[in-house]
Formats: C-alpha cells, sequence, structure tokens
C-alpha cells in the first residue's frame, strides 16, 4: 500500500536517536562481537522495565525514577544491534513496539501498590488516563500506517514519554508527573488524528 506523505517536522524521538548514534554505534558493535542477538536486547529492555517497577511498587519511588532512567537506553540498541548485524525483520520490530507497551504497563502498574496503600485516588485515576493515552498513541500510528498513512509526529512519543516518567518519579513528583503524562499523551493523540485527517483532505482533493 502506498503511504501518503505530507511534510512533517523531526519529532524529538527522531532527534535524540541521530544524536545517540555516538553511544548506541560502538555499543551496537560490541553487542554484535558477543552474538547476541537483537531480540535479546529487546527482552532485556522489558525484565528492566520489570525491575524498575518493582522497586516503584516497594514505594521507592525516587530510586525506581532514577533505575528507570539509567536502564531505558537498553532500549535504543536492539534496533543498532539488528541493523549493524543485518538481522533486522518485520518480527523484531513487531516484538520490539508489542514489549514497548508492555512496559509503559509494567511500570505504571507498579505505582499502584503504592498509590492504593495510601489511598491516593488522583493519582490512580490519571494512572489509568496516562495509561490509556499511551495505547492511543500508539494505537494511532500503527492504524494509520495500516491503512497507508504515515504518522511519525507527536510532542510525547515514547523518548520523552519515559523521559518525563523517569525525571518525575526521580524527584518524587508523582502527582505532577501523572498529570504531565495524561495530558499530553492524549494531546499527541490528537496531533496524531489531525495529522492524518490532513492527509485525507489532501488525497481527497487530489
Amino acid at each position: 500500500m502506498t503511504h501518503i506523505k505530507t511534510k512533517q517536522s523531526e519529532t524529538f524521538t527522531d532527534w535524540l536517536r541521530d544524536k545517540a548514534t555516538v553511544i548506541t554505534g560502538p555499543v551496537a558493535r560490541w553487542l554484535h562481537k558477543l552474538r547476541i542477538h537483537p531480540n535479546t536486547v529487546t527482552l532485556a529492555g522489558l525484565f528492566l522495565s520489570g525491575v524498575s517497577a518493582a522497586v516503584l511498587a516497594t514505594g521507592r519511588i525516587s530510586l525506581g525514577g532514577v533505575l528507570l532512567l539509567l536502564t531505558s537506553s537498553v532500549d535504543a540498541f536492539d534496533g543498532s544491534l539488528a541493523r549493524l548485524s543485518g538481522k533486522q525483520s518485520r518480527f523484531g520490530a513487531f516484538l520490539d513496539s508489542s514489549l514497548d507497551r508492555c512496559s509503559d504497563g509494567v511500570l505504571l502498574f507498579g505505582l499502584l501498590p503504592q498509590l492504593l496503600s495510601t489511598g491516593r485516588e488522583l493519582e490512580i485515576y490519571l494512572t489509568f488516563v496516562a495509561l490509556l493515552g499511551f495505547v492511543m498513541v500508539s494505537y494511532t500510528r500503527a492504524r494509520a500506517e495500516g491503512v497507508g498513512y504515515d504518522c511519525q509526529t507527536g510532542i510525547l512519543t515514547r523518548v520523552p514519554r519515559i523521559l518525563v516518567l523517569g525525571i518525575g518519579l526521580a524527584l518524587g513528583q508523582v502527582l505532577l508527573t501523572l498529570i504531565v503524562l495524561a495530558v499530553f499523551s492524549w494531546i499527541t493523540v490528537f496531533q496524531r488524528i489531525s495529522y492524518v485527517y490532513r492527509q485525507a483532505e489532501e488525497e481527497a482533493g487530489e
């Protein structure tokens, strides 16, 4: 299916991925020498998210945020390793995207035990609003590309989302972090819907 393209600005994720090649390149080469498969790195990323979530669940919010910031970079290495080793595959891309969604859910779920035990109802509601926003950010892109539109746009893609979550938790600002994630995730959803709508209008006018 032919993709319909309109002019779009580079996202923060795209910019950061380009700048990070000075780090991801050497690490990918090292992993390649060790004969580590890209999918193994992807699975390791999910495991490390689980470790961060487990720490959050114990109530050590700041430590969990710091661990998230330290371990989230693993997610950048699987793609670089796949390109370097020639092991890029549609399944690998599918697995990476799917496990990213699992990681999002695991991290937010890690907050719930502490929030429930302290009766922080607003934060609990915001957790679910943010999680649904995360899912919709991903779904709008996947569905748009499934019907032939480009949809690589939006203010709160996964990299800035993880940075906001990690930094906010490291600073102990749970409520503010959840508000930012909930609000800007849904702004991103509507940005993507609007972006695809404009493409559809351009297509109809041809």
